[in-house]
């Protein structure tokens, strides 16, 4: 029987070893979300002893303090100060009339992240619902929350069309899990861009930091790899980033760009998945998808450039993190003025 070809075998490898590397990540991120759960039950549990006791900041104070101490001394790990037990309160009385689909992304939050939620969206469910969603998918520490608000992050997607072809290009199977899977905006905040740079340098950052764009993505994708060759004809193309979504069986290929979209670049991008459609999709693997990338997009321009285009391509404009020092100041501000009010909340008894 012939061996098989070493770069065969290597490719084969790395599929193990990207599938291998997906489930461990995948069951840490399960664990952790249950973890959260079931801290989080606790919390609502006690908010809703207090809110049935009728229990308020001028008679109840109080006892909440007494009730502090005495779970402090069953439970010191827990964190379970007056403060801590007023928020488990406010925390039930925020959810309890929302929906459950509202009520369960809160719940696989961490407490920290709950606590700036309910500050940020006040009463708006569909608000709660999106940043919850996205924190969980996407991982994002309290810094990038209070960011994606700053931004305006929700109100973007809300208003934004679908900057895609797939509806005329994918299976009807494939259309709106695309459609989920691929977001009109991304926030590359991670990356810590304070000035401008060049393509070449974003591609770097980007390698450099590519768990933390895999997070950004989404679920499901592997990366494959940057700067990516394809040789036809005598001649080679570089794919800027190429991965590979495991639920949607098909590789991805993103095109970076520092400025603003232009319709040429919908040309190249078509190109460049005719090449891999023909030299690397494997026969079980449903078509190549395109993503280009840019700082900035006019969703009409987008539009007419996609017109007649028989490849799926998506474009997307992404969004930095503030410098580093004001970014800082507007997580302090948050926090100093979130413990003011507290403060306000829990006058002193004498």
């Amino acid at each position: 029987m012939a061996k098989k070809p070493v770069k065969q075998q290597e490719s084969e490898y790395n599929e193990i070893l990207r599938q291998a590397v997906a489930v461990i990540n995948e069951t840490r991120i399960s664990i952790a979300r249950q973890l959260n759960a079931s801290e989080n039950t606790a919390y609502w549990e006690i908010g809703k002893l207090l809110h049935e006791r009728k229990l308020e900041s001028k008679h109840g104070n109080a006892v909440v303090k007494r009730l502090s101490v005495d779970l402090k001394e069953r439970f010191p790990d827990m964190g379970l100060s007056p403060r801590s037990l007023w928020d488990m309160k406010k925390f039930y009385e925020r959810f309890s009339l929302s929906a459950p689909k509202v009520q369960q992304a809160v719940a696989l939050l961490p407490w920290g992240h709950i606590l700036l939620l309910m500050r940020f969206v006040a009463g708006d469910d569909d608000r709660a619902l999106f940043y919850a969603t996205e924190c969980v998918s996407k991982g994002w520490p309290r810094d990038l929350l209070v960011n994606a608000v700053q931004m305006q992050m929700y109100e973007h997607a809300v208003l934004s069309n679908p900057a895609n072809n797939f509806k005329k290009t994918l299976p009807e199977n494939q259309v709106e899990f695309a459609n989920e899977t691929f977001r009109s905006s991304y926030n590359l905040g991670f990356l810590g861009v304070t000035d401008s740079l060049e393509e070449v340098e974003l591609e770097k950052k980007l390698v450099e930091k590519v768990k933390q764009f895999l997070l950004e993505l989404g679920k499901g994708f592997a990366f494959i790899g940057n700067q990516h060759v394809l040789e036809y004809n005598g001649k080679i193309r570089k794919v800027d980033m190429l991965f590979f979504n495991r639920q949607l069986r098909s590789l991805v290929a993103i095109d970076l760009k520092i400025g603003e979209f232009k319709p040429e670049y919908v040309g190249k991008m078509n190109f460049y998945l005719s090449l891999l459609d023909r030299l690397e999709r494997g026969e079980d693997e449903n078509r190549s998808i395109g993503i280009i990338l840019c700082a900035t997009k006019d969703s009409v321009e987008v539009e007419l450039s996609l017109d007649g285009v028989d490849k799926p391509i998506g474009v997307a404009d992404y969004q930095l993190l503030l410098p580093k020092a004001e970014l800082q100041k507007v997580l302090t501000d948050e926090v100093r003025a979130f413990n003011a009010e507290q403060n306000r909340a829990l006058p002193a008894v004498g």
